[in-house]
């Protein structure tokens, strides 16, 4: 089945292939300048700092949805080994299998494709079994240091999490953006929370999956014109999930990632964040979110921090 008309007449309106040269990887990251980071440090006031990352355990947020993508199994390689001897120093190693996505992390520009291209027109055929993405890996965002701005939708809408069956539409943004008492601007990474990881939070990891508010199809023409540079949410599949327009599957990915060359991310825990913002009475901050640098993945975990 066709990707429909409507896909294609937004993707148009969003479409940055070429704007950064022929040769870029990197998309909308190119908005985080010197002066952005140099401005982002002015963020810092009381110097409060939030980590938004979830905790990298078995008992994670996959539940076998997304096929082979698993929470993170850690092993003990070794333990207390006296290498050089009898009461010599001894040490211990870990192992940790897992899929780069199954907890919070950035997708990479090539994590979809759509129509044989990834971002900047490139054919998706560059990403292969063994060498993975050719192009626009993970490891070629080499550094996420920006002005991160919270556009917490529940506390703008007067509710504590969204319902399962919303979209988070440009009018949400703007809403958010106002409670913000900010706008967002170019280079900024902007951090949308729903609510929705407190059902993880709370010990239902289905619930959380399924069914899952987030992003409408209508909200990249939004973030490209504020010239965005990265955007995360704390759900499991960024967009709204069943689809607000039936049978088309994953519309946000694709717009953000190989339309816009916006890099975005999902599992994000902006519980606490949403709290110190709310009691600073400010919603902009400085983030540093800095992918493990993966040759070649098409995503990779993070621990993002937010400082006040």
């Amino acid at each position: 089945m066709s990707l429909p008309e409507e896909f294609h007449e937004i993707a148009g309106r969003v479409n940055n292939w070429g704007r950064w040269g022929a040769d870029d990887e990197i998309g909308t990251l190119n908005l985080i300048t010197d002066e952005v980071v140099q401005g982002a440090a002015a963020s810092v006031r009381s110097g409060r700092r939030v980590p938004l990352g979830l905790p990298l355990q078995q008992d994670g947020v996959q539940t076998g949805m997304v096929p082979g993508r698993v929470n993170p199994l850690h092993t003990m390689v070794q333990i207390n080994l006296e290498t050089f001897g009898p009461g010599t120093v001894a040490w211990s190693d870990d192992a940790v299998t897992m899929g780069l996505q199954s907890a919070t992390h950035w997708d990479a520009l090539t994590h979809v494709s759509h129509s044989g291209r990834i971002y900047n027109g490139r054919p998706a055929s560059t990403i292969t079994p063994h060498g993975g993405a050719e192009f626009s890996g993970i490891d070629k965002a080499r550094h996420i240091v920006s002005r991160g701005v919270l556009l917490d939708i529940p506390r703008a809408l007067g509710q504590d999490r969204l319902a399962g069956d919303h979209a988070v539409t440009p009018d949400d943004l703007e809403a958010a953006e106002e409670l913000a008492g900010t706008r967002v601007r170019s280079g900024d990474v902007v951090l949308v929370r729903t609510g929705q990881i407190r059902a993880y939070l709370g010990g239902d990891r289905h619930a959380y999956a399924y069914p899952s508010p987030g992003l409408s199809v209508h909200t990249p023409e939004w973030f490209h014109a504020r010239d965005v540079a990265a955007v995360a949410n704390d759900t499991l599949t960024f967009e709204i999930f069943p689809p607000e327009i039936e049978n088309l599957w994953l519309p946000v990915h694709a717009l953000n990632l190989v339309e816009m060359g916006m890099l975005q991310g999902q599992n994000w825990n902006l519980e606490e964040l949403s709290t110190a913002c709310g009691e600073e009475g400010r919603y902009a901050f400085l983030l540093s979110a800095t992918p493990e640098p993966f040759v070649g993945a098409t995503g990779t975990p993070v621990a993002p921090v937010a400082v006040l």
